[in-house]
């Protein structure tokens, strides 16, 4: 500022030392007649006269103007304070909201509706906090306020995701067919979906998401794993009196599902109820084939049906390559024992029970090998085996 003024000041000496030299020079005059009146001036003084006379008018132009747009400046100033009032206790709801404070969050949206601007912004931030305290009505109430169509996506993804997490599945699926129908398909709409359709139980919809938000890597692997599972086990389950419509629902799942232990087992136990043991026993042992596990072996000798020697072969030709396998040592002496090949299932069964590092699996022995001693009229050996698996019950 010190420096500006030094500016104006030498600027001003300038001026006045021209003006001083040329003042010097007054040769010419200026004359006026007005009969009977008449002015002689310098030219000098003529021009100072001119500019002054423009100053001065242009000063009162300029404050008459200002006196006519005085009421228009004082509505601008107010709008701006309004505005920024506005602006202000829209990032008090921002912050409120996210700092867990929702009724001072709706309350300063509310405030910040003093600017119109401020519409769709305030209405999502009031809706989510009404939302926040279980205040459904009034939440729809902020939502339905939202009328500009700039905001209508955001309107509509807002209402899916908080009717989804107020366990409205219809009405978020209501949302997202709106939005999809004005050509938004975006994967949090996808996810949002994804919850609805849980909550509905619609596994054929669950299965479909699932695997697109796989593809997009829209979902944690481990959680995408699990839902297409429980996916799929829904499925199987709905499909427990026809036979022939769970095994083209079978074949219709990814290899990965189809190999999984969990739902072969469950597919091989709907089949085996339904008396269809040959499926069973190709769907159990096309996934051993993938994955080998304890449970597909418990369940392989119920897929004998009448006849348990193809299987018992299938099991020999395994033990070759797992002989410390109790599990299937286990599965080897119940097969044979339904071929009442008794010597060879005391002889797997006693392996499976020495093998054994777990208590179920001696319990399961003990109480094949006392159903075996009763086939054979061995009672107390029997009762010994009995004894024994009741004893580990008690220890687990």
């Amino acid at each position: 500022m010190a420096i500006r003024g030094l500016v104006w000041l030498a600027l001003l000496f300038a001026i006045a030392v021209v003006l001083a030299i040329v003042g010097r020079f007054d040769t010419g005059q200026v004359l006026f007649v007005y009969p009977p009146y008449r002015v002689d001036v310098s030219l000098n003084l003529f021009v100072v006269g001119v500019v002054v006379l423009f100053i001065v008018i242009y000063t009162l132009l300029r404050f008459v103007r200002s006196v006519l747009h005085m009421p228009q400046r004082v509505a601008a100033y107010r709008a701006r304070s309004r505005a920024a009032k506005a602006a202000a206790a829209l990032r008090d709801a921002i912050g409120n909201l996210y700092a867990g404070r929702f009724t001072r969050a709706e309350k300063a949206a509310r405030d910040s509706l003093t600017d119109s601007a401020n519409k769709g912004a305030a209405g999502l931030i009031a809706a989510n906090a009404a939302h926040r305290m279980h205040e459904y009505a009034r939440r729809d109430e902020w939502l339905a306020q939202i009328d500009d169509a700039d905001w209508q996506d955001a309107r509509l993804m807002a209402t899916a995701d908080m009717r989804a997490d107020g366990r409205d599945p219809d009405g978020a699926l209501a949302a997202l067919t709106d939005m999809q129908s004005q050509g938004g398909r975006r994967i949090h709409a996808q996810q949002i979906a994804l919850r609805a359709q849980q909550q509905l139980k619609n596994w054929g919809e669950v299965l479909k998401l699932v695997k697109t938000l796989e593809k997009r890597e829209a979902l944690h692997p481990a959680v995408a794993v699990r839902l297409r599972q429980l996916a799929a086990e829904n499925l199987l389950r709905d499909r427990r009196h026809n036979a022939d419509a769970l095994l083209e629902l079978w074949q219709s799942l990814s290899p990965v599902e189809r190999h999984s232990p969990r739902l072969a087992d469950l597919a091989a136990e709907l089949l085996i109820a339904l008396n269809r043991q040959q499926d069973a026993r190709r769907i159990v042992e096309e996934a051993l084939a993938q994955n080998w596990d304890a449970r597909l072996l418990r369940r392989y000798p119920d897929t004998a049906g009448d006849d348990a020697l193809p299987l018992i072969q299938k099991a020999e030709a395994w033990r070759k390559e797992r002989p410390d396998d109790a599990d299937l040592q286990f599965a080897l002496g119940r097969l044979c024992l339904q071929q009442q090949l008794w010597g060879k299932a005391q002889s797997f069964l006693e392996a499976a029970l020495k093998l054994a590092d777990n208590e179920p699996l001696k319990i399961r022995s003990h109480r094949a090998l006392a159903r075996l001693h009763e086939q054979l009229g061995d009672t107390q050996k029997a009762a010994e085996h009995y004894r024994q698996s009741a004893l580990a019950m008690n220890v687990v």
